[in-house]
């Protein structure tokens, strides 16, 4: 009887083990950023220092900043060649080119009709997705033609992250989160359980809730708690199946097995 529970209590621990998405530390380096955005397979570190956004690699440096637009509000670098910045006081967003040069400004103050925009991300082509704080719904805007290509149906609660890749964006509320495809067609929606912020992950999610992450699977639909040492999460970024999380002094760099 004894070894059986002991074979047991082995099964059990295995079983509990494989409840979580496990990590192993391969690069901490410190960066002195007030924001950190995001860190590339060609090693640039985007970040914020002094309302400036930077662009570093071991060979160069370079940044943006205009300071007439305020404080920057968010930065989304997912397509490289056309980096969206956003200046949520002056209700703008401005488009980089991989120097950090401007491409295209969209004042949407004077860009007819009106929108009053709370958060933006990436879209594919010449898109960006905009959420609409007057009628709280997406649009995924061109901004070549200065045209909405698609509108979501509206939302009933406040707004509190927006990510996105080619094909999806996922926008978190306080009650729900909800996947949009390309077409703005609504793929699923799950209640916030206390999530506060998200990053894609290819067709996946990264979820942060209080001090912990969680792991989305868009095909299981699981949850899975990513194992973590202790650590203030500033913010975090993924690509790759590589989850960068930065304390305000280290830049960690883990990778992620979620097989």
């Amino acid at each position: 009887m004894k070894p059986l529970l002991i074979l047991l209590y082995f099964l059990s621990f295995s079983l509990l083990a494989q409840d979580s998405v496990t990590t192993t530390l391969v690069q901490k380096d410190s960066i002195d950023a007030d924001i950190f955005i995001s860190k590339n397979n060609f090693e640039n570190v985007y970040l914020i220092k002094d309302n400036v956004l930077i662009k570093t690699s071991d060979r160069q440096s370079s940044n943006y900043s205009n300071i007439q637009l305020g404080k920057i509000a968010s930065v989304h670098t997912f397509n490289p060649l056309k980096i969206n910045v956003f200046y949520a006081d002056l209700n703008t967003v401005i488009i980089l080119d991989n120097r950090l040069a401007e491409v295209s400004k969209l004042d949407f103050n004077t860009i007819q009709p009106y929108k009053n925009i709370s958060h933006v991300t990436t879209g594919f082509d010449n898109t960006i997705w905009l959420f609409n704080q007057d009628f709280q719904y997406l649009e995924l805007y061109d901004y070549k033609t200065q045209t909405s290509r698609y509108k979501t149906i509206p939302v009933a609660s406040k707004l509190l992250d927006l990510t996105s890749n080619y094909n999806y964006c996922w926008l978190l509320t306080e009650n729900n989160l909800y996947c949009y495809n390309y077409f703005g067609s609504l793929v699923y929606k799950i209640k916030n359980d206390g999530y506060s912020k998200i990053k894609a992950s290819n067709e996946d999610l990264i979820i942060q809730k209080d001090k912990a992450l969680i792991f989305y699977n868009h095909k299981t639909k699981a949850l899975t708690p990513i194992t973590l040492q202790n650590m203030l999460i500033s913010q975090f970024f993924v690509t790759n199946q590589i989850l960068y999380i930065y304390n305000r002094k280290s830049l960690f760099q883990y990778k992620l097995k979620t097989d």
